[in-house]
């Protein structure tokens, strides 16, 4: 944790298959890219983050990896595939990854999302506030794991064959207009109060 007299940072936490890099869509749900070539940023992503990153935002990517607990993929191609995450986004401060597989519902993984243990353990690391911090994905897990660690939350909908169940507090067709929403709601938040006459 910080010394005292260091103030808490807000962030803004970034699932990553469908908010930053293209998903690959089987049966209408997003799974990651199988190969390191296959991985590919969203045009907006790069700028947007840099913006965020300008209006004093920490940026930690939450990111579920289920099909290494799966054995389908090997850690190594995630692991690569963040290496190219850090050098096209310098901004991040943190990708935080579980490989849980998820497949016993009965046993709920602290850091695999809607927990919101990643959240949790990058906060403390970094000196967040999550008081003033947001959760931007693409899936129902996103929006319940944000709410679960205090944060607001930005949908961006891409018309996933899956219902949310809890409504964010935005939802957005594009990662550049949860961008927008997220530096339009700082702003506001630290205009001076107009004094009535």
């Amino acid at each position: 944790m910080p010394p005292p007299e260091s103030p808490l940072r807000p962030a803004v936490f970034l699932d990553r298959d469908g908010t930053l890099n293209l998903p690959v869509v089987v049966h209408g749900l997003p799974e990651p890219p199988r190969s390191v070539s296959a991985f590919q940023l969203f045009p907006d992503v790069a700028a947007g983050c840099r913006a965020l990153a300008d209006a004093g935002f920490v940026l930690v990517v939450v990111t579920n990896q289920p099909d290494v607990g799966r054995g389908t993929l090997a850690a190594e191609v995630v692991e690569a595939q963040h290496s190219l995450l850090q050098q096209w986004i310098p901004e991040l401060s943190r990708i935080e990854v579980c490989y849980d597989s998820g497949r016993d519902p009965t046993v709920p993984t602290p850091r695999r999302k809607p927990e919101p243990g990643m959240l949790f353990d990058a906060a403390q690391a970094l000196g967040i506030d999550l008081k003033r911090s947001w959760m931007i994905g693409d899936r129902w897990r996103d929006v319940d794991c944000g709410h679960r660690a205090g944060v607001r939350t930005v949908f961006i909908d891409l018309g996933h064959a899956e219902s949310l169940r809890s409504a964010p507090e935005f939802t957005v067709p594009s990662f550049a207009m949860a961008v927008a929403v997220v530096l339009r709601e700082a702003q506001s938040a630290t205009r001076p109060a107009k004094v009535p006459h």
